[in-house]
């Protein structure tokens, strides 16, 4: 007799924890690849959350002492003091960068010094925004392996389903008897497959969504922020 039959033999299930313990083998490995899923899902949305809440503090913080600082040697010496912050670190990578084509120029005291050729400021942007994209790229980590688990979830989960339906009626075949009875509790057990499948991949698709709306709304302000570091030095008569 084969293993399909026996459960169908076997006392039918009435919970869901039931339903899982007697599961079949396929049905169990798909269900604890889920589980795998779920859990590092979980662990990246917390995580990411974390980070981008960090990266808002960070910024806000940023930003005000920018506002209190009335010259660009002042808001250099101001931002050392800040823990360090993607907003810092584009900040820094521009003033090393001028620091480098105008030795000294930022320098308290220091004489004016002739501004920056057209070439040296394209140089500049390119700089910024090379930082920008590094920047970007760290906040970013994770967020592919939450739309990988989002995408593949539902897909595990119609696995497990249809495995569940084909030895449903395989076991139907086994046994003679078409009564809805015998064919239930197998359909019941495919069905549960779907269920964790779009219980782990509804979470990690919407915190997918939410952390590029955040990503982009950071790197919006990193590109402004530079553009504003440009002005600045034009303000300054710097370039």
């Amino acid at each position: 007799m084969s293993l399909t039959t026996l459960l169908l033999q076997a006392a039918p299930p009435t919970t869901a924890w039931s339903m899982l313990t007697g599961a079949t083998i396929p049905t169990k490995i798909v269900l604890l690849v889920l589980g795998v899923g779920s859990v590092f899902s979980w662990w990246l949305i917390f995580a990411k959350s974390r980070q981008f809440r960090e990266v808002r503090q960070q910024g806000d913080e940023f930003l005000d002492y920018m506002e209190r600082a009335q010259r660009l040697e002042d808001a250099y010496k101001a931002i050392l003091s800040l823990p360090d912050s993607p907003y810092g670190r584009v900040f820094r990578q521009g003033v090393n960068f001028f620091s480098e084509l105008r030795p000294g120029a930022l320098r308290e005291g220091a004489p004016p010094t002739q501004g920056l050729s057209l070439t040296q400021l394209e140089a500049l942007r390119l700089v910024l925004e090379k930082e920008e994209a590094e920047e970007r790229d760290e906040l970013a980590h994770g967020l592919g392996w939450l739309a990988v688990i989002g995408s593949v979830s539902p897909l595990m989960g119609l696995m497990g389903t249809v495995i569940g339906i084909m030895n449903a009626f395989l076991g139907i075949t086994s046994s003679g008897s078409s009564n809805i009875m015998a064919v239930a509790p197998g359909v019941a057990e495919a069905l549960l497959t779907t269920v964790a499948g779009l219980a782990v991949a509804i979470p990690s698709v919407i915190a997918y969504n939410h952390f590029v709306g955040k990503l982009n709304l950071v790197s919006g302000e990193l590109e402004g922020f530079s553009s504003e570091f440009i002005g600045t030095l034009a303000r300054e008569g710097r370039v």
